[in-house]
C-alpha cells in the first residue's frame, strides 16, 4: 500500500461496558467520541450503548468476524490519511474472543500507532468475583460447538495448572459441561451469567454435579473451572492408550472388568468414566 507523507493516525482499541452503562471510562467516552470513524461488531448494539451514554460517534463502520478481512485494507487507509479510529465490540474489551488481531497485527507491521483503553473484560470481572482461584488462569474464548472439539479443546489444558475461563452460549452449556466433566474430573466451577447488569448471577457448583444446574439459565455466561484438585486428571488419551493396551493382553475381558483393571493406573478417573469411554469408543 502506498504510504503518504502525512503521519498516520492511531488505531485505539476501547473497552465498553458488559451491561452497566456507568461503567465507561472518561477516557473510552472521549475517545470514542472524537474518533473520525468508530468501528463496531454490532452497530445497532454501539448504537445503543452510545445513546445511552449521550455519545455521538462522528461515524460509524461496522466491523465484524464476516467483514474484517474485506475491510481491513480501508481501515489501514484511513489511519494512513491521518484519522483517528476506534475499535470497540459488543461489550467488553475488544480482540478477547472478539475480532480485531488481525488488524493490529497489520498496524504495528505498518507502523501505525495502537493503543488500548483498558477498561471492563469478562474474564477478568467473572474472576474477581467468583470466589474459584484467579491465578494463574488461562481463557480458552468461545468453546467449539461439537462435542469432539470442546473434548480435544479440554484435553490438551487438563493438566494445565490453574483455572480454566470460558464462554458458552446457553444452549450449548449442559453439553459443554458435561465433557468438561468427562475430560477433567472433580473440580470446583462456578457459572457467571449477566456480569453487571440488573439480574447478575453467580452460580457456584461442582463440576461433577453440573447435572444440577438450570438449563433456564439466561443471558450472556462467563464459566470458570476450577484448578486440577489433589493428583492430575490423566489426559484422556492416555486413558484411551491404557485400555487399548489392556485390551490387547485381556482379550476375553469384558469392559467393565477392563475398567477396574485401568482405573488404578490412570490418575482422576472412576471405574464408571473409563467404562463410558470404552463404550463411547466402540459405539
Amino acid at each position: 500500500m502506498p504510504l503518504t507523507s502525512q503521519a498516520p493516525g492511531t488505531l485505539w482499541i476501547v473497552a465498553t461496558p458488559l451491561g452497566n452503562p456507568g461503567d465507561l471510562s472518561p477516557r473510552a467516552r472521549h475517545i470514542v467520541s472524537t474518533a473520525d470513524v468508530l468501528l463496531s461488531e454490532d452497530t445497532r448494539r454501539t448504537g445503543q450503548l452510545l445513546a445511552r451514554c449521550g455519545i455521538t460517534a462522528r461515524r460509524l463502520m461496522s466491523f465484524h468476524d464476516r467483514n474484517e478481512a474485506e475491510r481491513q485494507d480501508e481501515v489501514l487507509r484511513l489511519l494512513h490519511d491521518g484519522q483517528q479510529l476506534a475499535l470497540v465490540s459488543d461489550a467488553g474489551t475488544p480482540l478477547v474472543a472478539d475480532p480485531g488481531y488481525r488488524l493490529v497485527r497489520a498496524c504495528r507491521a505498518q507502523g501505525i500507532r495502537v493503543s488500548p483503553v483498558p477498561g471492563p473484560s469478562a474474564p477478568v470481572t467473572a474472576l474477581s468475583a467468583a470466589g474459584i482461584p484467579p491465578l494463574p488462569f488461562t481463557f480458552l474464548g468461545f468453546l467449539p460447538r461439537d462435542d469432539a472439539g470442546r473434548r480435544q479443546l479440554f484435553t490438551a489444558f487438563a493438566r494445565t495448572p490453574g483455572s480454566l475461563v470460558f464462554f458458552e452460549r446457553k444452549d450449548r452449556l449442559p453439553a459443554s459441561l458435561a465433557v468438561a466433566a468427562a475430560v477433567l474430573g472433580p473440580r470446583e466451577a462456578a457459572v457467571c451469567r449477566e456480569l453487571t447488569k440488573t439480574h447478575e448471577e453467580f452460580i457456584l457448583f461442582r463440576l461433577e454435579d453440573h447435572q444440577r444446574l438450570s438449563h433456564e439459565l439466561l443471558g450472556e455466561i462467563t464459566v470458570i473451572i476450577g484448578p486440577p484438585e489433589q493428583q492430575e486428571r490423566a489426559a484422556e488419551d492416555e486413558a484411551r492408550t491404557c485400555l487399548r493396551r489392556l485390551a490387547a493382553g485381556h482379550p476375553s475381558a469384558r469392559s467393565k472388568e477392563l475398567a477396574r483393571l485401568a482405573q488404578p493406573e490412570l490418575p482422576g478417573w472412576s471405574v464408571k468414566e473409563l467404562y463410558e469411554l470404552l463404550t463411547r469408543d466402540d459405539s
